[in-house]
């Protein structure tokens, strides 16, 4: 198991000091990244001032965009499931006509 060690990243123009294991670097600094651009994106339209509220709106706006995700993957594994169900129905209807 790999030591964490110390990267910085920079969020809104401050530099943060972030513990993370080296293999996960690349990783965090691309989340950190995605964060960044959200946050700017959010400060660039205006309608928001204050860099909590900004934080706040990007926080929500993500887990919004999660949330709806895992419902959207929860909806897929239905329709998998229904599709193996109508597969396997298809295959008795088609065995029992090759018998008789």
């Amino acid at each position: 198991m790999s030591d964490n060690t110390g990267m910085n990243i920079k969020i809104m123009d401050k530099d943060y000091r972030v513990a993370c294991p080296p293999e996960q670097q690349a990783s965090l600094r691309e989340s950190a990244e995605f964060l960044n651009d959200r946050l700017e994106g959010i400060k660039r339209k205006g309608t928001i001032i204050g860099s909590e509220r900004i934080a706040i709106m990007a926080a929500l706006n993500l887990a919004h965009e999660l949330l709806s995700s895992q419902h959207y993957e929860e909806k897929m594994g239905d329709v998998d499931l229904r599709m193996l169900n109508l597969q396997k129905k298809i295959d008795i209807a088609l065995s029992e006509i090759d018998a008789a």
